[in-house]
């Protein structure tokens, strides 16, 4: 007999042939399906015939639904959830479900396919050694630029998920935060029929999207180039700046950083990198 297993099963975002044959077969041979929605999810199985039951499992009744599926478990049965689309967890409901399953000792196993931030940045031309997923910003203005304030020294590329009525009103914080030069690159409808990829800087971005109605349709990645090496705060307070600044007058930068160490008690090699910036 199978050991009990929740997978966890990554759905297309778009186009169906994207559904790797690995999860057609864990979805037609586990013994329920829990999805973000039935009605949803319920033409992806009519498409590949699958007749697995299905039960719902959204924000609103996770934790009850995370007991059920429990209860499968412990009866020896084999769990999938998928979300509307893509890899489940991803902005979408799942983690208590996989939290309280992995608690309990069951095994949990990933079955890996399309997620849209993961393609949206392979697509976008932006660095992608480093990236930061945000998800979806705040919706209130005020609480979105807090955010994006806090962010505008990550030097990391960074993904955010954005609702097609909100992109205009994002893009203008993102102008007001990280300036109208910012890299933006926009990825709507991925693999679909109308898939758009973008990439302008920001107050540009922000014109075309205001100038084409089309392009505030759909689901939609925003990714934004993290801030140059040289826009990364220091931490370094106004003293041991003004101290910096009269040694790297009359020093060269490895003397100046190394005595300002002394002085200060900041590192060398922070300093030393701050003269270098600023030469």
């Amino acid at each position: 007999m199978a050991e009990p297993t929740l997978y966890i099963v990554a759905t297309p975002i778009g186009n169906l042939e994207d559904m790797v044959p690995r999860a057609l077969n864990v979805l037609q041979t586990v013994d329920v399906i829990a999805a973000e929605d039935t009605r949803h999810s319920s033409r992806l199985m009519q498409h590949f015939n699958i007749t697995t039951p299905m039960i719902a499992c959204h924000d609103h009744n996770e934790g009850f639904v995370a007991q059920k599926l429990l209860d499968r478990l412990r009866e020896g049965q084999q769990v999938a959830l998928i979300s509307d689309a893509g890899t489940p967890l991803i902005s979408d409901p799942g983690y208590r479900v996989v939290s309280l399953v992995r608690a309990e000792g069951f095994r949990v196993v990933p079955v890996p396919g399309a997620c849209a931030m993961v393609a949206a940045l392979s697509a976008s031309g932006l660095p992608s050694d480093r990236f930061l997923f945000e998800g979806f910003l705040p919706a209130k203005e005020v609480a979105r630029g807090q955010r994006l304030r806090q962010l505008q020294t990550e030097t990391a590329t960074m993904i955010f998920y954005e609702s097609p009525h909100r992109i205009v009103a994002t893009l203008n914080s993102v102008v007001a935060e990280f300036g109208a030069e910012r890299e933006l690159v926009i990825a709507r409808e991925l693999t679909k029929t109308f898939e758009t990829i973008c990439a302008l800087p920001a107050a540009a971005m922000l014109a075309w999207v205001l100038g084409d109605g089309n392009q505030q349709k759909g689901e939609i990645v925003l990714l934004v180039r993290g801030a140059a090496k040289r826009e990364q705060s220091e931490d370094l307070d106004d003293e041991v700046l003004r101290i910096l600044s009269l040694l790297a007058e009359e020093l060269p930068a490895k003397q100046a950083s190394m005595l300002a160490a002394k002085i200060t008690g900041e590192k060398k090699n922070k300093l030393y990198k701050r003269i270098i910036a600023d030469q």
